[in-house]
């Protein structure tokens, strides 16, 4: 078992390496605060890790799946060719607002996405639902990595050990975004550039799913 929970969680760690899973946290985390960066992250990781559990246990006792493989990955294209469209409206439609504060004496930088700014937002949530659509496509790779360790049923302390792999290299990634938050997203001008380079990558990765 213990062999079982090491793989599970090394396939955690090399599923979220996949070019999809770091453009979905960098589209999540721009502009965002550290601890909203982290949150995001770790909420992304868990609605992926469960999702893609419940339907690799699903999927498991069925003999012919390759159909219901191809629709996983089709939405898992969607999630992430239409969260880049997004980031590009976002610049074209002027939806991005810089503001600053000045905190006990140092500067604070601030982006929000509407014109009536608040601090109640639905980002962590939306994070947990995108990581759910986007782990019905990794069902292929957790079927081969399951019956490699001959394990008839998925238990919570698999899905702990796949949470924590994907969560690693998550919000290690996150860190680093969060780095650009504060030395690159101090203009306009930078804004408008990695939001856009952001989703033309986006859009690119998604198309490259499907066609590659």
């Amino acid at each position: 078992m213990e062999l079982g929970l090491i793989l599970i969680f090394w396939y955690g760690i090399l599923h979220a390496f996949g070019p999809d899973h770091i453009v979905a946290i960098v589209n999540f985390s721009l502009g965002k605060s550290k601890s909203k960066t982290l949150l995001i992250t770790i909420s992304f990781a868990i609605g992926h890790g469960l999702m893609l559990f419940i339907f690799a246990k699903i999927l498991q006792s069925y003999t012919s799946i390759e159909e219901y493989l191809a629709y996983g990955d089709y939405i898992s294209t969607f999630v992430i060719i239409a969260m880049g469209i997004y980031m590009i409206y976002l610049v074209t439609a002027k939806r991005i607002i810089l503001e600053k504060h000045v905190h006990k004496g140092h500067e604070h930088i601030h982006l929000s996405f509407q014109k009536n700014h608040t601090h109640k937002s639905n980002e962590t949530k939306n994070a947990f639902m995108m990581g759910s659509l986007m782990g019905i496509g990794g069902v292929r790779g957790m079927l081969i990595t399951l019956s490699v360790i001959s394990s008839a049923s998925v238990n919570l302390y698999m899905v702990i050990a796949f949470i924590l792999g994907v969560s690693l290299v998550f919000v290690g990634f996150g860190l680093i975004i969060n780095f650009i938050n504060e030395n690159i997203l101090n203009s306009k001008r930078n804004i408008k550039r990695v939001f856009i380079l952001t989703g033309i990558i986006s859009i690119l990765v998604g198309l490259n799913i499907v066609f590659i």
